[in-house]
């Protein structure tokens, strides 16, 4: 679960760019989750009230008067990142924005997610997991003691425990006292993790992943970036499939 290490090209040189670069990024995944047919987050996307499920339909327009920017610089790639699976060099990234009381993430999260990590055992994707926390407090409480568990290296087992047979926790089993419980089942450092939990770095990591989430134009869960094209809501496992074997075709 780790990422690859920032590249060293100089600060001062690539600054401008990035800027003008993230910019145009953020506003073409605003338009692209706009189009898409997300409903709000009160009623979070699913395949039954979603578009046709195929790879055309969630993929970005071609053509020239839709060149779009390479909306893979959302990746991190960040080595130190708890929240990961896979290898940092792994030609295909996925970027999820998720919550932990989304019921569509809880389903995607049973459905599909066993299929990424298949492929990201093999070497071929990398995924970032970002919590949205469209539900407010007690889905942040899920975020950062899921960030705590990662730092444990069991986000995985931890994530999975808060989406149990593919349904979501209700709010009061997301306390502090609830959430330290279950790192506990999973024999944990509890005490370790009741402190990382509502560490200041732990906080910033989380409100950090929300904002991005929300800078991007994410007003509802599950949403996706997989090898640059934006996905949106809980599609079949074969949409994801199907675009990651194109770009695994087309040599990404």
């Amino acid at each position: 679960m780790n990422a690859a290490p920032t590249q060293n090209t100089p600060r001062r040189a690539v600054v401008p760019t990035l800027v003008i670069v993230v910019a145009v990024v953020l506003i073409v995944f605003v338009v692209f989750l706009q189009r898409g047919t997300a409903p709000s987050a009160e009623t979070p996307a699913s395949p039954a009230n979603t578009a046709p499920a195929t790879a055309e339909t969630v993929a970005p327009p071609t053509g020239e008067e839709t060149a779009q920017p390479d909306l893979t610089a959302i990746e991190r790639r960040d080595e130190n990142d708890p929240l990961t699976a896979g290898s940092p060099d792994a030609p295909v990234g996925m970027v999820v924005f998720s919550d932990y009381q989304c019921g569509y993430c809880a389903k995607w999260s049973a459905e599909t997610l066993p299929t990424m990590l298949e492929y990201a055992e093999r070497g071929d994707l990398w995924i970032e997991w970002r919590d949205l926390n469209i539900f407010d407090e007690p889905s942040r409480r899920a975020a950062r003691a899921s960030y705590a568990a990662g730092l444990q290296d069991a986000f995985w087992p931890y994530h999975d425990q808060l989406y149990p047979e593919g349904k979501t926790r209700s709010a009061d089993q997301l306390t502090d006292e609830a959430l330290i419980a279950l790192a506990g089942e999973l024999q944990l450092d509890t005490e370790r993790f009741a402190v990382d939990m509502n560490a200041e770095d732990t906080v910033a990591a989380v409100a950090a992943n929300e904002e991005l989430g929300r800078r991007l134009g994410a007003s509802s869960t599950p949403a996706f970036l997989l090898g640059g094209t934006p996905i949106v809501g809980a599609q079949p496992t074969e949409v994801f499939v199907e675009v990651i074997e194109t770009a695994l075709a087309n040599g990404a």
